[in-house]
């Protein structure tokens, strides 16, 4: 196509999900519930970690990065969700749509890869809990985080640097956020690159972690058979279930999104990405930390340093 006679795009403009004003009240106290939610249930988790020496350990140096995550994927887009919901005029910068974008597909990345290394540690504690101290090192963890932040980010950002999307006359996103297919709807010119890369790239950060992740728990799955304890292994099946319908859903979302869409971007899509937006962010804290007692003790024992310390002066 001839992009010389057409006239750029400079901004977009979200149709979001309802111009009805007390539909949109509605959901911007949903909304707004829900981020209170995440802000609060994450800053939780990071808080009682950091303040608690127990609690430094792999697997909850790992929460904590996935705590991080949820707070900055959910702030990347809930904000902007929130002004627009009461907004008439849902208009958005090129250059911060763009950004938008590549934030969201680089924190999500992470945090496929993140969902992997986690399921990686709880097998090597449940399956070889003699040699956990030393397979998962201080120093592993660090090289686990690096090449976890260093690669999502490289494989989110390197595409659009290397053949940047271009915009001709349409500027209306059938969506929420700036979501990288809702771009590829209106954006102009041949569109093959970008569909083999969010291919390419979905098998690195979502098919191979996924794998990883059902391999992981079947191992565990298998060694905790082997508990002779009927109470332990309630315990034990309970608390995988509860990791593994997170995973569950988040990966499904996402997989619905990035690998099932047909040559038509589908108006649906926007809904779905509600459910990595906000919903799993809001599980996440209740099913790895709030359920676990260990979490639990340590932000009690702050409590209760804090009231003693308080009392003393």
């Amino acid at each position: 196509m001839d992009l010389s006679n057409q006239t750029l795009v400079t901004y977009f403009i979200l149709i979001g999900f309802s111009q009805n004003l007390q539909i949109s009240i509605l959901l911007f106290v949903i909304f707004l519930l829900l981020y209170t939610l995440i802000i609060l249930g994450n800053s939780f988790l990071i808080f009682t970690v950091i303040v608690s020496p127990k609690l430094h350990t792999p697997m909850y140096y790992f929460l904590c990065n996935l705590s991080f995550l949820d707070l900055c994927c959910s702030s990347c887009s809930v904000p902007r969700l929130l002004l627009d919901t009461l907004s008439k005029i849902r208009r958005i910068s090129l250059i911060g749509c763009l950004i938008q974008m590549n934030f969201s597909l680089f924190l999500g990345g992470t945090e496929c890869i993140l969902l992997a290394v986690m399921a990686y540690d709880r097998y090597i504690a449940i399956c070889s809990p003699l040699y956990y101290t030393t397979i998962m090192s201080w120093r592993v963890c660090r090289y686990f985080t690096v090449i976890m932040w260093l690669g999502s980010f490289i494989l989110s950002t390197v595409p659009t640097m290397v053949k940047p999307l271009k915009f001709c006359k349409e500027n209306i996103l059938n969506h929420f956020v700036c979501e990288v297919l809702a771009l590829l709807e209106v954006a102009c010119g041949d569109l093959s690159f970008y569909k083999i890369t969010i291919v390419a790239i979905g098998f690195f950060t979502l098919l191979s972690p996924l794998v990883l992740i059902v391999v992981s728990y079947i191992c565990i799955i298998i060694s905790i058979l082997k508990i002779h304890s009927v109470e332990g292994r309630s315990k034990a099946f309970s608390t995988c279930a509860s990791h593994l319908t997170v995973v569950f859903i988040y990966f499904v979302t996402i997989m619905i999104m990035y690998m099932g869409q047909t040559r038509r971007f589908s108006s649906h899509v926007k809904y779905i990405s509600l459910i990595y937006a906000m919903f799993t962010p809001v599980l996440n804290p209740v099913i790895y930390s709030l359920r676990n007692n260990e979490v639990k003790e340590g932000f009690l024992k702050i409590l209760t340093t804090g009231c003693m310390t308080h009392t003393m002066l």
